[in-house]
C-alpha cells in the first residue's frame, strides 16, 4: 500500500522538475475561458499597438529616430511579457526583455537584432487570445510558417494555422501574412516546409474594410508594435504597390489562415 502512496509523489516531483509548457500561463488563456476568435486576436493586437503609442510604419522617420520604444520604461517590461508568456516555460528566451538578456544584463542597442521579439509578439497574441496547445509558440516565425504548411499538406491537424498561397487566398481578420528576410527573401510557398529555420517575419491582419489595402500589426517593427498598410487586389489578395497580384519579385511568402471558422477546410 505504501508504494501506492509514494508513486504519485514521485510523479509529482518529476513534474515539478520539468514544468509543463504552459505552467506560467494564466487560467483565462490556458483553459481557455472562451474559445479563440478572430475578434480576440485583432483586439489584443490593437491593444498592444495602442500601448506602444499607435506607431504607423514610416521608414524615413525610422531612419532618423534615436529613441527605441522597446527600451523605454514601461515598454521594455512589456516586451519581457511577450517573451515570458508567448513562449513555452522551458524556452531559453523567456527571461529576455526589450533591453535585457536572460541574466538581467542590458545589451547594446546595436545588437538588438540578436534579441528580435517579433515572433514572441505573435506567440503572445495567440496565447492570450486562447489558442492553447494548438499554436506552435516560438521565438522564430519559421516554426509556425512550416507548421502551417504541414497542416495545409494534410500531414497534421495539430495546429490552428494553415499556410495558403498568396495568389489564391485573401487574408482575413486575425490571419498572419509572412515573408522571408535576408537570405530567405526569395523563399516561396512552394519551398515550404523547410528542413531548418530561416529568417522571416509575420504580421497580424487587423482591418480589411478599406478597398485596396489591409492594415496589419507586427512586433519589433521599427523597435515597436507597429501598424502598416499593405496593398491588396480588388478581391483582397496580397498585391504589389501597383495593384498586381504578388509574384516572385515581391516578398510575401504565405498567408497563415486561422482555422477557426471551418476546421473541415484546413487542407488545400
Amino acid at each position: 500500500m505504501r508504494w501506492f502512496t509514494i508513486l504519485p509523489l514521485l510523479l509529482l516531483s518529476a513534474c515539478l522538475g520539468s514544468p509543463m509548457p504552459d505552467a506560467h500561463v494564466p487560467p483565462f488563456a490556458k483553459v481557455p475561458y472562451q474559445p479563440i476568435s478572430r475578434e480576440a486576436v485583432v483586439a489584443i493586437a490593437l491593444r498592444e499597438w495602442r500601448l506602444f503609442g499607435q506607431n504607423i510604419a514610416d521608414p524615413m522617420a525610422d531612419a532618423t529616430r534615436t529613441i527605441k520604444p522597446e527600451r523605454e520604461p514601461g515598454l521594455w517590461q512589456r516586451v519581457g511579457e511577450y517573451w515570458w508568456l508567448g513562449l513555452n516555460a522551458n524556452a531559453p528566451e523567456i527571461a529576455w526583455t526589450g533591453k535585457h538578456d536572460g541574466h538581467g544584463k542590458i545589451f547594446s542597442p546595436d545588437i538588438d537584432g540578436d534579441y528580435a521579439w517579433s515572433a514572441a509578439f505573435i506567440s503572445y497574441v495567440m496565447r492570450i487570445a486562447g489558442a492553447g496547445a494548438r499554436f506552435p509558440y516560438s521565438a522564430d516565425h519559421a516554426d509556425y510558417i512550416n507548421a502551417g504548411r504541414l497542416v495545409s499538406m494534410g500531414e497534421t491537424a495539430a495546429w490552428i494555422v494553415a499556410a495558403q498561397r498568396v495568389q489564391d487566398y485573401a487574408p482575413q481578420l486575425g490571419d498572419l501574412i509572412c515573408f522571408g528576410r535576408g537570405r530567405a527573401r526569395g523563399l516561396r510557398y512552394e519551398d515550404l516546409p523547410t528542413p531548418s529555420l530561416f529568417p522571416s517575419h509575420c504580421d497580424i491582419v487587423v482591418d480589411t474594410s478599406v478597398a485596396g489595402q489591409i492594415s496589419v500589426i507586427g512586433g519589433n517593427v521599427e523597435d515597436s508594435v507597429t501598424l502598416n498598410y499593405v496593398p491588396v487586389t480588388q478581391d483582397g489578395r496580397l498585391a504589389t504597390p501597383d495593384g498586381v497580384v504578388v509574384d516572385t519579385r515581391f516578398p510575401w511568402m504565405a498567408v497563415l489562415r486561422l482555422i477557426i471558422d471551418d476546421p473541415a477546410k484546413a487542407t488545400s
